[in-house]
């Protein structure tokens, strides 16, 4: 059912801080600019790996679900990892059709698509995400 693996989410207080690290590791092209993301609360900019993405998120605020998260883990760290479908819908209904929590409807993501995400309980205690490809791409 799961397509391949998208990102991996890395929860930060601050993407400029945690974007360096990333420059050192991958080169500056690597790199993306930051941008908002109100809906969901967020602040993500995207590193090109060679074989993968890395979403750094930073809390847009108190009310945001990344703040709880690095109130709990202050030094930030990985949040999710976020795999690929053709189709939200049909992946929606198939896991809930097994019992799994889906937290909330699907909703545009950072890439453009369709996304939501399934309890950690469910899923081996990793908080997945699961984003449609986007268009062309599977």
């Amino acid at each position: 059912m799961l397509g391949r693996l998208n990102h991996v989410g890395v929860a930060t207080a601050s993407i400029e801080r945690s974007a360096e690290c990333y420059r050192m590791l991958f080169g500056d092209a690597a790199v993306g600019e930051p941008f908002d993301l109100p809906a969901q609360g967020v602040r993500v900019c995207f590193v090109d790996a060679p074989n993968t993405q890395i979403e750094l998120i930073e809390p847009l605020g108190a009310d945001s679900p990344i703040h709880g998260f690095l109130a709990k883990n202050p030094a930030g760290g990985q949040h999710h990892l976020c795999y690929e479908v053709p189709d939200i819908h049909a992946a929606k209904s198939w896991f809930e059709g097994k019992g799994m929590r889906v937290l909330g409807e699907p909703r545009i993501g950072a890439h453009g698509t369709p996304i939501f995400f399934v309890h950690p309980k469910d899923m081996g205690g990793v908080l997945t995400e699961i984003m449609e490809s986007p268009r062309g791409e599977h």
